[in-house]
């Protein structure tokens, strides 16, 4: 039986190329994001070149109603979801205080809040029949503070903590929930949160390399997957508990500074 993925913030970067991987393996999908026209033109060049079904729904999360619209609308055309990927994301660079505060909201909302929801909503079904995989895209960012970050970082760290604690919730399940956690990646993220301006995006990973590891983790059912990172970023992230957190602080501030 095909398996069928929910992919939110399909129509871009990282969803997007998780689009491809999953309709390859010859999966049906339902691809979500507020882009109805990027969506629509991924259903005709997935479902012609690989002979499966793509369901599209045009939906801004960061609306709180949206979450069980996206659940409701999946039930009423009578699709059943087996693999969740919350992928759908943004940030944003700046001091917090000099940042329009309904953006930071919106993020939050985006980031925490249609991440959450959706969850609990597919949740109830992958309990029922014990069966489902769940993928978060989080972040490298979730292992620390983010200083001109703050919102992003803390959104991530979040996205962490609730996924490794839903994994142990379900350890006596059929179901798996994978973190992954890229570090700077090339998509359209650098450029709207405006980071591809920092030293952190000199060097990037691409959305394809990050999407195959996330992709592989959670068909293995892996805990957390860390992709995309330089061999000096992999140095930091593994020295950063050691570190005083001043020092962290510090380093992560200059390395997003412009």
């Amino acid at each position: 039986m095909n398996k069928t993925a929910l992919i939110t913030g399909a129509s871009s970067g990282i969803g997007k190329e998780l689009a491809k991987i999953h309709a390859q393996k010859g999966g049906d999908l339902i691809i979500v994001s507020r882009s109805e026209n990027e969506l629509n033109k991924l259903k005709t060049e997935l479902e012609t070149e690989y002979k499966i079904k793509v369901h599209v729904i045009a939906k801004d999360l960061t609306q709180s109603n949206a979450p069980e619209e996206v659940y409701e609308q999946t039930k009423k055309a009578g699709l059943r979801v087996n693999y969740l990927i919350n992928n759908a994301g943004f940030g944003g660079l700046g001091k917090f205080n000099e940042r329009d505060i309904k953006v930071d909201l919106s993020m939050i909302n985006l980031n925490i809040s249609a991440l959450t929801a959706l969850t609990h909503y597919f949740l109830q079904d992958f309990v029922k029949n014990n069966e489902g995989k769940i993928l978060n895209v989080s972040s490298t960012a979730s292992l620390m503070p983010g200083p001109l970050q703050a919102v992003y970082y803390a959104t991530k760290a979040y996205v962490t903590s609730f996924s490794n604690a839903l994994s142990e919730e379900l350890h006596n399940t059929k179901i798996t929930v994978t973190n992954l956690m890229p570090g700077a990646t090339e998509t359209q993220f650098g450029k709207k949160s405006g980071m591809d301006k920092t030293e952190m995006f000199k060097s990037t990973a691409s959305a394809k390399s990050v999407a195959e590891d996330g992709y592989k983790g959670m068909l293995n059912g892996d805990l957390d997957v860390i992709s995309g990172l330089t061999f000096a970023q992999k140095i930091m992230i593994g020295a950063a508990p050691l570190m005083p957190k001043k020092m962290i602080l510090k380093q992560v501030r200059k390395l997003q500074d412009v």
